[in-house]
C-alpha cells in the first residue's frame, strides 16, 4: 500500500503530468504497447483455435472475409481510443452516460456483465487449452490427456499467472505480451510461408479463389460466425482504453483546458494511439491469415476438425504433417506461449473491469488508488481459478471459446451505439477524425449492426440463405 502512494494515478489527470508527444515516427515506435496487449489476447482465443477451426471447415473460400473482419472492426476500436485520450476516462465508466441509465449505471454497463459471465467460458478454454498442450508435452499421473493431468496443468498455469501478475503492473504485462506475441506471429507466418514447399502446398490460385467475395452455398453461418468472432473484439475494444490510460496517453495529454498547447499535445498522443491500433491491427491479421492458411492448407483435405479435448492434438498435425514429428514440440511450446500470453492479458484486465464496474455499481470509490489497487488485486486472485473450474466443467477448449465469441458478438453492437452516442454529446468537436476516418467508422457500425441483425434472427430461428 505504500508503494501506491508514490506511483502515479494513470486514472487523474494533471496539468503537472503532461508530456511533450514524439514528433518523428521512429520516437513515436518507443511509445506504443497496449495494442501489442490486444494482439496477445485475440491471438490466443481467435486466431490459433476459432480461426484455424473455421478454415479446416470451410477451406479457403472465406479468406476475403478474415481481412473483412480485422479490418471492419478495428475502425470502432480507434474511435474508443481517441474519446479515450481526449476525455480521460475508460471505457465502461463512458458507457454508464449512455441512456436508458440509473443512478448506478446504464444499459451497457449492465450488458457487459452478463457477457462477462459468457467470456468466464472463453477463458476457461484458454486455460485449458494451455492445459492440453503442456499435457501432451509433459503428462502427468497417466496418458496425455487424461483429466488428472490437464487439472494438475490448469492448477499450474492459474498458479504462475496469478504469480506474475499479484504486482498487477501495467509493465509486466506489456513485457509479456509483446515477447510472446512476436515469437509465436514469426513461428506462425514463417510456417504458412513454408507450405508451397510441402505436400499441403497452397497455390496463387488457391489464394485468388479465397479473395472472390463470394460465400459458398449453405456456408452462410459459418461466415457470420467467422465475422464475428475474429478480429478485435468488444471485450478487447473496452479493455484496450484502459490499457491506454495505463499507459499514458490521456495524462501526457493533460486535462482539457481549451488551450493551444493542450490541442496540440492531444493531436501528437493521438497519432502515437493510431499508430499502435495501426501495428495491432497489422499482427493480428498476419496471424489470423496465417492460421487460417494453414488450416485451410492441411487440415481441411484430411477433414481434421479441432474439437473437444483433442483440439491441441489435432492442431499440431499442421505441423507434424508438414515439417515432421519433430515439429510437434515446436508447436506445443509456441501453443502454451500463445495461449499463456492470453491468459495473462485476460488475468490483468478483467479484474480492472470488473473493478470499474463496482465502482459504477457503488460498491467501491473507483477514484481511490488505494481502493482500486486492492479490488484489483483480490480479483487477480479471485477470478483465474474460477475460469479453470468452468474448463474442468465442460473439457471442450473449441466451444468454450465460441460461447465466449457469441457473448461478445452482442456486446459489440452496444458499443457501436455507445461510440456514436458519446461521440454526439462531445463537448468539444475540434479533434474529430477526419472525415475519410468517419466514413469508414460509419462503414464499420453498418457492418456490425447487420451482423447483430443476421444473429437475432438466427435465435428467432428465422433463416437467411
Amino acid at each position: 500500500m505504500s508503494g501506491t502512494s508514490t506511483r502515479v494515478d494513470p486514472y487523474a489527470l494533471s496539468a503537472e503530468d503532461v508530456a511533450e508527444p514524439p514528433t518523428t515516427f521512429r520516437a513515436r515506435l518507443r511509445y506504443l504497447g497496449p495494442g501489442m496487449i490486444l494482439s496477445a489476447a485475440v491471438v490466443g482465443s481467435g486466431e490459433l483455435i476459432l480461426t484455424t477451426s473455421l478454415g479446416a471447415r470451410a477451406g479457403f473460400a472465406l479468406l476475403w472475409l478474415i481481412i473483412a473482419a480485422t479490418t471492419v472492426k478495428v475502425w470502432v476500436q480507434l474511435e474508443l481510443g481517441r474519446l479515450t485520450v481526449l476525455h480521460g476516462r475508460p471505457a465502461l465508466e463512458a458507457f454508464s452516460d449512455v441512456k436508458p441509465r440509473t443512478r448506478r449505471g446504464g444499459w451497457i454497463n449492465f450488458l457487459w456483465i452478463g457477457m462477462d459471465f459468457a467470456k468466464m467460458f472463453q477463458r476457461g478454454g484458454i486455460i485449458g487449452g494451455a492445459a492440453a498442450a503442456c499435457s501432451v508435452l509433459w503428462p502427468i499421473a497417466g496418458a496425455p490427456l487424461s483429466w488428472t493431468s490437464t487439472a494438475v496443468w490448469s492448477l499450474i498455469i492459474v498458479v504462475g499467472t496469478v504469480a506474475l501478475l499479484r504486482s498487477s503492473r501495467y509493465s509486466t504485462v506489456e513485457t509479456a505480451s509483446v515477447l510472446a506475441v512476436a515469437l509465436f506471429t514469426l513461428i506462425t507466418v514463417a510456417l504458412a510461408l513454408a507450405l508451397p514447399f510441402t505436400e499441403f502446398g497452397w497455390t496463387p490460385g488457391d489464394l485468388a479463389g479465397g479473395l472472390q467475395l463470394a460465400v459458398p452455398a449453405g456456408a452462410l453461418g459459418m461466415a457470420v460466425a467467422m465475422f464475428g468472432l475474429t478480429g478485435v473484439g468488444a471485450d478487447e475494444m473496452t479493455t484496450y482504453t484502459y490499457w491506454c490510460l495505463e499507459k499514458g496517453y490521456a495524462r501526457w495529454t493533460g486535462p482539457a483546458d481549451g488551450t493551444p498547447e493542450r490541442d496540440r499535445r492531444a493531436v501528437g498522443w493521438l497519432k502515437v494511439m493510431q499508430l499502435d491500433v495501426a501495428v495491432s491491427w497489422l499482427v493480428c491479421t498476419l496471424c489470423t491469415l496465417s492460421f487460417y492458411v494453414i488450416g485451410a492448407s492441411v487440415l481441411h483435405p484430411q477433414q481434421l476438425v479441432p474439437e473437444g479435448n483433442d483440439m491441441i492434438t489435432i492442431l499440431s498435425r499442421m505441423y507434424t504433417d508438414t515439417l515432421g514429428p519433430w515439429a510437434e514440440v515446436l508447436f506445443l511450446l509456441g501453443a502454451i506461449a500463445v495461449l499463456f500470453s492470453t491468459i495473462v492479458g485476460s488475468t490483468a484486465s478483467v479484474p480492472r473491469l470488473w473493478t470499474n464496474t463496482l465502482g459504477i455499481l457503488g460498491v467501491l470509490d473507483w477514484r481511490d488508488p488505494v481502493v482500486r489497487e486492492r479490488a484489483i488485486r483480490a480479483l487477480t486472485y479471485c477470478l483465474p481459478p474460477l475460469w479453470a473450474a468452468s474448463y474442468l466443467f465442460v473439457q471442450s477448449p473449441v466451444l468454450m471459446v465460441q460461447i465466449g465469441g457469441f457473448g461478445g458478438g452482442v456486446f459489440l453492437v452496444a458499443v457501436v451505439i455507445a461510440v456514436w452516442y458519446l461521440r454526439a454529446r462531445e463537448p468539444d468537436k475540434r479533434l474529430r477524425p477526419h472525415p475519410l476516418v468517419t466514413a469508414a467508422l460509419v462503414l464499420s457500425s453498418l457492418a456490425i449492426a447487420a451482423l447483430g441483425a443476421y444473429s437475432a434472427l438466427e435465435v428467432f430461428g428465422i433463416e437467411i440463405r
